[in-house]
């Protein structure tokens, strides 16, 4: 169902939307796009919103790699990919990817794959290594440091 409201009542709603939760200009776009707005007044609301800083493209990116790094335990690769596909710039996304702390992330991922090894019924040691490094890939993190994760895992045992 398709809603029309006017410019005054829309850029009320999308300030408050972006009061209340990060928002990336892509969803605030498409929300004011649902509402029926003119081209026009949906980028006039957008510019003003930036302006009163309800909308930071860089603030954006940090804290979405924040939350998906700690909370949902995604790599770097995944996390670039999904910021990419919410239009964010690339060097916000650079900027947001370099605020990981390195030793925290190889330390998360060897979580997960601990915790992934203890659910793989083991028919060999190459069919454990696959299934690890399938999930760490899923997971989104880089193809080098699955690898060297699961080689330090496996010889320590």
């Amino acid at each position: 169902m398709n809603e029309t409201i006017t410019y005054q009542e829309a850029l009320a709603k999308a300030a408050k939307l972006c009061s209340t939760s990060e928002k990336c200009e892509r969803e605030i776009r498409e929300k004011l796009l649902k509402w029926q707005l003119c081209e026009t007044d949906v980028e006039k609301i957008i510019t003003h919103l930036k302006q009163e800083n309800y909308m930071d493209e860089m603030r954006y990116a940090r804290l979405y790699t924040q939350d998906k790094h700690r909370f949902t335990k995604w790599g770097k690769a995944k996390i670039v990919f999904e910021l990419k596909n919410k239009g964010i710039s690339s060097k916000a996304i650079n900027e947001a990817i370099t605020t990981i702390d390195f030793e925290n992330y190889s330390e998360q991922l060897k979580s997960l794959l601990v915790s992934k090894l203890k659910s793989i019924n083991y028919k060999n040691l190459y069919d454990t290594k696959a299934k690890l490094y399938r999930f760490g890939m899923s997971k989104g993190f880089e193809n080098e440091l699955v690898l060297k994760t699961i080689d330090e895992m496996l010889n320590k045992s």
